[in-house]
């Protein structure tokens, strides 16, 4: 097994049993790596922690593991992260695409959130975390601010269902739903809500909302390029 292997093998298999140590040590070598110009930070990224977290949320959607451990790989993932994330070119942060995500407002329960939020980062995504009990125009103007891809809303709570209505309709009257994708997840929301607000996704865990933004953020960029070309005729 070469170095870089090595490297990113350890960072990953610490991402999966929540060593933040190792992960922290791991990605420090790959940091002296990209220094010296032999390596990139984002391959760290991706073929690293990433690749850890994946393996978390698989063995979380298989009930393998439970919050507790999903946390303890989160916070593993993160620290290197926060060595890794600064060594990355400007031009290159939010090339994957832009996320605003957030639990809506009336919630507080962000547990679920900060686990999607965590692999969508892992995974190269550039996320702005809005906290919780977010008001929907705060959702609205990061999403106008940022030029997001996505807005992913959270919620556990049946009464702040109306907060996701409440978006999504602030979004179509703001003109952004061409532009900006919507998808919601939580305890008590479903498929069938999703269809009656009409929002874009509906992500039952954390492993299935990154598939479903990743295919979102796909569909965005598509037309943005169809427009682009449409204008250049």
């Amino acid at each position: 097994m070469s170095q870089r292997e090595d490297i990113l093998k350890r960072m990953a298999d610490g991402v999966v049993v929540g060593d933040e140590a190792e992960v922290k040590k791991a990605a420090e070598e790959w940091a002296a790596l990209v220094r010296a110009g032999k390596e990139h930070a984002y391959i760290g990224i991706v073929d690293g922690l990433a690749k850890g977290m994946k393996v978390v949320g698989d063995k979380y959607e298989c009930k393998e593991y439970f919050l507790p451990e999903v946390l303890m790989s989160a916070d593993a993932m993160y620290a290197g992260l926060n060595i890794l994330l600064p060594l990355i070119p400007k031009s290159e942060k939010g090339a994957a695409g832009k996320i605003v995500i957030g639990v809506v407002e009336g919630d507080i329960h962000d547990i679920g959130k900060n686990i999607v939020k965590a692999m969508l980062t892992a995974a190269g995504y550039e996320v702005y975390d809005m906290g919780r009990d977010v008001p929907t125009k705060d959702f609205v103007g990061k999403a106008k601010e940022t030029e997001a891809h996505v807005v992913a809303l959270s919620t556990m709570m049946s009464p702040t269902l109306l907060s996701m209505k409440a978006v999504e309709e602030e979004l179509r009257k703001e003109g952004l739903k061409d532009k900006t994708k919507t998808i919601i997840g939580g305890g008590t929301v479903t498929e069938e809500f999703k269809g009656r607000i009409g929002a874009d996704a509906y992500g039952k865990d954390a492993v299935e909302a990154v598939d479903k933004v990743k295919q979102l953020i796909d569909t965005v960029m598509k037309a943005v390029e169809a427009m682009k070309k449409a204008q250049e005729k």
